[in-house]
């Protein structure tokens, strides 16, 4: 249903069951998949490509051009793929010549008033809680959850299945499957409960945690820690992910456990 009380650009191509609510803006070009709903006020710009089963809440802002002095009138993009919610005054934003495309993965949910800068990427899954603002270039992992209030610094990569305490400044990379907390941001344990709700078992877990242990906890520095990782520690999935992570955690990593 397409209300005649919204726009819906003449080139925008919208598949079965769109909803578009009452004085909604649908671009230029845009695209939105089968069973999304867009509901008043909300507005899709140019460059927007919208999966199927979405849902765009009033005032949120979707496909904006970036924030960014070095944007230049490229055509870049912004993704939403499948089952996402978008609530409400949420402003997303289009790439720049950086990467073209800023991604919003499958399943996941922004809360009101969530910002997501040009290039970045959050993965399937996610849930960043109202107020979260993610700079430029940031690149987030699936099941990640960010507590409300939060800022997320440009460059910044976070891991799969992290879990950040409400209110955090993230400014350093932030590795797959921990909770961080505190100010500044620090290790405060493995996200166990997510894991296990996730389907991992207590062997997995106690041997993340054993990684971190040694990363976190024994006061090592970054390159002391993996090379004990590395010879002492079981070759398992996880281990692989932790330290393929490491190595690319340009910003360095947030803080070790501290009492």
């Amino acid at each position: 249903m397409i209300s005649n009380l919204s726009f819906v650009h003449s080139t925008a191509k919208l598949g079965e069951n769109v909803t578009v609510e009452p004085f909604a803006y649908i671009g230029e070009n845009v695209e939105i998949g089968e069973g999304s709903w867009i509901g008043p006020h909300a507005t899709v710009l140019e460059g927007s490509f919208v999966g199927k089963n979405c849902k765009i809440f009033p005032g949120a802002v979707v496909g904006a051009i970036p924030q960014d002095l070095k944007y230049k009138g490229e055509k870049s993009t912004l993704v939403i793929e499948d089952n996402v919610t978008v609530r409400e005054c949420c402003t997303l934003n289009r790439g720049t010549e950086a990467s073209m495309t800023t991604r919003i993965g499958k399943g996941t949910l922004l809360m009101a008033y969530v910002h997501v800068a040009h290039d970045s990427y959050v993965g399937s899954n996610c849930i960043l809680a109202n107020n979260v603002n993610l700079a430029g270039h940031i690149e987030i992992g699936n099941q990640v959850i960010i507590g409300g209030m939060s800022a997320v610094h440009q460059f910044v990569k976070i891991g799969d299945h992290v879990m950040i305490g409400g209110g955090s400044l993230v400014r350093k990379d932030v590795p797959p499957f921990v909770k961080a907390a505190r100010e500044p941001l620090s290790y405060v344990g493995v996200n166990s409960i997510g894991l296990r709700r996730r389907g991992y078992t207590n062997e997995q877990i106690n041997h993340i945690q054993d990684i971190y242990r040694i990363l976190f906890v024994k006061g090592n520095n970054v390159k002391k820690a993996i090379e004990i990782i590395e010879a002492t520690i079981k070759e398992t999935n996880e281990k692989e992910i932790i330290l393929q992570f490491l190595g690319q955690a340009d910003r360095g990593l947030m803080k070790g456990f501290k009492q």
